[in-house]
């Protein structure tokens, strides 16, 4: 349900289940057939050939596929084989005395491997189809009256079992898989990028674990009294979260449940007719009491209006535990009914997440304020001891450049260094009132500041540098300004260290991680492995890591990978 790349710990651990499963099938099968050749011996009686050939044959599909397994074919680690299993199973009842036959325990074996390797619903149509095929094999070769009971009984306990270890297999993987969203929700967000992206991931996770169609959050700020609303929809990245300001509460449903419900976790469901007419749609969890109630009338109105704003079937929602403020949660679906379990745990993933973000909001205020003053003395500083001496040496070249005789060939390269300094100290001064007055670009500058270096590469030594970027990349000021010092750092070493005359510089989102890619094209020195020391610790102290490595057309590429 949760949707996210398998972990290689994930990967080796299926295997390791599968080859498992595939072992224990083996040694099943085999144990039949001997079973069936001591009963031959016991009773000196003649086996029909065709239950010789349903046993060998289910022994060297056992084999078969514990071989399959064991060299790593995935095919033979999917829903098909517990099917064939089913298959088996019935082929040897049928010729094994159908209701008499002992060997309907292996059914047993199917239900367990399907439904603690894919959960309930897979469980459950294996139980299910377990169940009818015996009682068609009992049928079929139901000869005396008084197999009937014997009929019944085992096709009840066949029944009933198979529900209680599908139910516990479904619970179990529903478990790993909460297991696996709180430990995901845990490490969600840079901090250094602040609370909004954390929120955005969360709720883009919350999402695809519930398989909805909806996630809103609704938050107060404190600042303002404000209200904040924001929306992600199903199959929409993080990036795409619509965040917008509420001013008038009564006019919006959502507010108007919340304020009949505060405190207390929602869960509504549109159920069909009959069910809607014997059962209540809406449920209240009152924490004080542990406890589940049916709704009132006017918390049932307010719900069905709820969802009738969300176009949704169901719908669940949870508090948000915030120390400062208040806000709510409410997770939607369209196809799809909730359970209490999901609303509970909904619940509980809050309680967990927001405490974190509130934290990052108030480190993030105080490294803010921190900041502010810091950058008034740097700018005074950056003033005095870097642009008053470009002026100078800018002062010094034009004296220069005035003693020179009209015929001196220096005149060109002091007008060229002139005109460096110039652009140097234009640069700096725009560094210094951007350090006084606070980052203010936002994520949609990026592309024109990596131009105008690119530019400025250009104009100092000739080198033509490429900008590329893959698909829109959503960054704040902060990870804009940590980009822009990456890319600086990459094009000065290509400048320094090469004598590339073209590179290019590629920018991208994958799988919530920033990907920039730096390259130049192929020189006269070989290729030597080497650690950009500076870039690599940027990188890691933003969580990341910096890569280089060899491009096919013989150029070199530092790759830096950071996680947003």
């Amino acid at each position: 349900m949760l949707a996210r790349t398998a972990s290689p710990d994930v990967d080796a651990s299926v295997a390791t289940d599968a080859l498992m499963v595939a072992r224990m099938r083996l040694v099943l099968s085999v144990s039949a057939l001997l079973a069936v050749v001591v009963e031959a011996g016991d009773h000196r009686q003649q086996i029909p050939n065709a239950v010789w050939l349903a046993f060998s044959g289910y022994v060297l599909h056992s084999l078969l596929v514990y071989a399959c397994t064991r060299t790593g074919r995935p095919y033979f680690q999917g829903k098909t084989i517990h099917w064939s299993d089913v298959l088996w199973f019935t082929l040897i009842i049928y010729m094994t005395d159908g209701v008499q036959s002992l060997f309907f325990l292996f059914y047993f074996f199917a239900i367990l491997t399907s439904s603690f390797r894919w959960g309930f619903e897979e469980g459950a149509r294996v139980t299910v189809a377990s169940v009818a095929s015996f009682a068609a094999c009992g049928l079929a070769t139901n000869t005396e009256a008084g197999d009937a009971p014997q009929l019944l009984m085992r096709t009840t306990f066949l029944l009933a079992l198979g529900h209680m270890i599908v139910h516990w297999g479904g619970s179990k993987l529903g478990l790993q898989r909460r297991l696996a969203l709180l430990g995901d929700v845990s490490q969600l967000s840079n901090p250094r990028f602040g609370a909004g992206r954390t929120i955005a991931r969360t709720m883009e996770k919350t999402l695809a674990f519930f398989r909805a169609s909806h996630c809103i959050l609704l938050t107060r700020d404190t600042a303002t009294g404000n209200w904040i609303l924001r929306t992600l929809r199903k199959n929409d990245a993080c990036e795409h979260v619509s965040v917008e300001t509420i001013g008038r509460l009564a006019e919006s449903p959502l507010m108007a449940l919340m304020a009949l419900t505060s405190g207390h976790t929602v869960l509504s469901n549109r159920l069909p007719w009959p069910l809607n007419r014997l059962c209540a749609q809406s449920h209240v969890f009152e924490a004080c009491e542990n406890n589940w109630r049916a709704d009132d009338e006017e918390g049932a109105q307010r719900c069905a209006a709820v969802a009738a704003m969300l176009e949704a079937r169901g719908f669940i929602s949870a508090p948000l535990p915030m120390r400062l403020g208040e806000g709510r949660v409410f997770v939607s679906s369209r196809d799809g009914l909730f359970n209490k379990s999901d609303a509970l745990f909904l619940a509980h993933l809050m309680e967990q997440i927001f405490p974190v973000i509130e934290t990052i909001e108030v480190l993030d205020r105080m490294a803010s304020e921190a900041a502010s003053a810091e950058r008034l003395k740097f700018a005074l500083d950056l003033h005095d001891t870097a642009v008053q001496p470009y002026i100078g040496l800018r002062m010094g070249l034009c004296a220069l450049r005035k003693r020179a005789a009209a015929d001196n060939p220096l005149r060109e390269d002091l007008d060229k260094l002139a005109s460096v300094a110039d652009g140097v100290i234009a640069d700096l001064r725009r560094y210094a009132g951007t350090v006084r007055n606070g980052a203010n670009s936002s994520c949609g500058l990026v592309l024109p500041h990596l131009h105008r270096q690119a530019a400025r590469i250009n104009g100092l030594y000739g080198i033509d540098i490429a900008i590329t970027v893959d698909e829109p990349v959503q960054l704040d000021d902060r990870m804009t300004a940590e980009v822009l010092q990456l890319v600086g750092e990459g094009l000065n070493n290509i400048c320094k260290h090469t004598h590339a005359r073209h590179g290019s510089v590629r920018l991208g989102c994958k799988n919530g991680r920033l990907l920039l890619c730096i390259e130049n094209e192929a020189c006269e020195e070989s290729f030597t492995k080497f650690r950009p020391r500076s870039i690599t610790e940027r990188a890691a102290a933003l969580g990341g890591q910096a890569q280089v490595h060899q491009c096919a057309n013989g150029g070199t590429a530092v790759l830096v990978e950071i996680p947003i």
